[in-house]
């Protein structure tokens, strides 16, 4: 077990002063994280707003902000220590029937899962690239390793620091994307493979050989429900299973409900600058 804290900051800078609409926030760890969250604080500045912590229809934590008057900048700042225990994602008990690819939901569940199964890509590229995998029978643990390997290789990481996510076929045609463009595609082939699927944001805490933390970011992975196992984390830039360094903030059938920020401004040039920290604290810390 790990105890760390993470800092977050990002500072919005606007060349006039401008007037901000009711904004949601989506940066408080969700009730599925596997890291126990051992305290949480969200800090906005200027003062002069409302913050209402609510839950969306998929049960993520937002904190909508409703702010005051006009400001020229707006300051960000999250906290969160969180103790992170390893775990081992193979260590699952899978239903009988999911135990192997192809499998089929029953009625109920698929209905529970319609909004997880909806395919939005198309195209040529796309259904090639489905065509090519190997889809002979084969454990289902075993299945999602090599899918997510298969996009692992064919796609080329690509820090991009442009808003929104590609489409599956923008991504395939470029074989390169970033965290979230990659996530994205593998949820839209897992749903034309017939599996529920979602989108999710969150932190990556990556440790170094003594299981330290060296740093954080903001991340995107996919995850697909197995019945039995539950959902199970799948990270395109990696080509692994999550792990305890995966944080998540948001789950979503789409990306675009599981962004960080969200909300708009009156007309201006704005910038944005942020930093992100975390360090290790001494599991004693947890009885004060």
């Amino acid at each position: 077990m790990t105890l760390i804290s993470i800092s977050h900051k990002t500072v919005y800078t606007y060349d006039r002063s401008v007037f901000l609409s009711p904004h949601q926030f989506r940066l408080r760890p969700t009730a599925h994280s596997s890291a126990q969250i051992e305290s949480y604080a969200l800090m906005i500045q200027p003062d002069s707003h409302t913050t209402h912590w609510q839950q969306d229809v998929f049960g993520n934590f937002i904190a909508r902000v409703d702010f005051d008057g006009p400001m020229e900048s707006m300051t960000l700042t999250v906290r969160i220590d969180a103790l992170l225990t390893p775990y081992d994602p193979f260590n699952v008990r899978i239903d009988d029937y999911a135990q192997h690819y192809p499998f089929q939901y029953p009625f109920t569940l698929h209905q529970d899962l319609l909004s997880y199964l909806e395919i939005i890509d198309h195209g040529p590229n796309l259904a090639l690239f489905i065509q090519q995998l190997n889809l002979s029978d084969g454990d289902i643990l075993g299945f999602l390793v090599s899918l997510n390997n298969r996009v692992f290789t064919h796609i080329n990481y690509l820090k991009r620091e442009e808003e929104g996510v590609w489409s599956s076929e923008q991504t395939l045609k470029e074989r390169s994307g970033s965290c979230r463009d990659s996530a994205w595609l593998l949820v839209q082939v897992t749903r034309h493979l017939g599996l529920a699927s979602r989108f999710v944001s969150g932190y990556l805490v990556q440790s170094d050989q003594r299981g330290l933390p060296v740093s954080v970011d903001l991340h995107a992975w996919a995850e697909v429900f197995i019945p039995g196992a539950g959902w199970i984390g799948l990270d395109t830039t990696s080509g692994l299973f999550t792990s305890e360094g995966h944080i998540p903030l948001a789950a979503t059938p789409r990306p675009v409900d599981s962004a960080p920020v969200t909300g708009t401004t009156s007309p201006c040039v704005a910038s944005i600058r942020y930093e992100t920290k975390v360090h290790p604290q001494t599991l004693s810390l947890r009885a004060e």
